[in-house]
């Protein structure tokens, strides 16, 4: 089953984990570590948690790969193979 998430809350473990990957690459950013604490409140006190019942926690789980997965296909060229790629070095060698 699909979960469905809302798009802010989609949008902003998007964006933490970009703050996350930035961090990893520059460790001693203060303004880094500071969004990425404003992003995980953001995404914990998201009204989608409150529903009703809970939430189960593979939500969670499902709202991360949701949103690796969006920034995955954001990076791949949109014929879905990367420059590097010998069934694709021909369109740029001339071949």
């Amino acid at each position: 089953m699909v979960r469905i998430f809302p798009p802010d809350l989609l949008q902003a473990q998007r964006e933490w984990t970009r703050t996350y990957e930035a961090l990893a690459h520059q460790p001693f950013r203060t303004v880094l570590r500071r969004r990425l604490q404003l992003l995980s409140s953001r995404i914990a006190r998201h009204s989608y948690w409150s529903a009703k019942g809970g939430r189960p926690s593979s939500d969670r789980t499902e709202l991360r790969r949701q949103a690796r997965a969006a920034e995955q296909d954001e990076k791949r060229p949109a014929h879905g193979r990367t420059p590097g790629d010998p069934a694709v070095h021909h369109l740029f060698s001339g071949r």
